[in-house]
């Protein structure tokens, strides 16, 4: 399976938004270098964007990805069946440890916005660095290990 970052984004302050980026250096132990959040087995965030699109759809809604505060957009790789694989994301290696479980945050954004995410892990998963290097908008993302 192989798919691509189509976006980027990191948190630089606890209570501040998700900022665009284009590139980052991933850290092992950490997460992405730009992310206040960034830490171990969560240290990067990624979302599909066709289940990100599906949620929309369900809701009937027009939210911009960042709502959801994970740090890579991708498409073309389904994100369900990487838990428990390692995954190379650009120069990265990441050990995808389960899903980012959608919080009561995601209903202040948008009503519905939680439960809508939860069917097949459309709130993304969350991966910790095992190789660290550079990941970029438009990098490769596909599977290491045997489906």
């Amino acid at each position: 399976m192989a798919g691509r970052v189509v976006a980027m984004a990191v948190r630089k302050g606890e209570d501040e938004p998700m900022v665009d980026i284009t590139e980052d250096r991933a850290i092992v132990g950490r997460g992405l270098s730009g992310d206040v959040r960034a830490n171990g087995k969560r240290g990067v965030t990624l979302l599909s964007r066709e289940l990100w699109g599906e949620t929309l759809a369900e809701l009937n809604a027009d939210l911009p990805w960042q709502t959801r505060r994970a740090n890579v957009l991708v498409e073309g790789i389904d994100l369900a069946n990487t838990v428990g694989q390692t995954l190379r994301v650009g120069d990265v290696e990441l050990r995808i440890w389960g899903e980012t479980r959608p919080c009561a945050l995601m209903d202040e954004f948008h009503q519905g916005l939680k439960d809508a995410l939860k069917p097949n892990l459309r709130a993304g998963v969350h991966g910790e660095v095992v190789s660290e290097g550079a990941i970029s908008v438009g990098d490769p993302v596909s599977t290491l290990d045997a489906p």
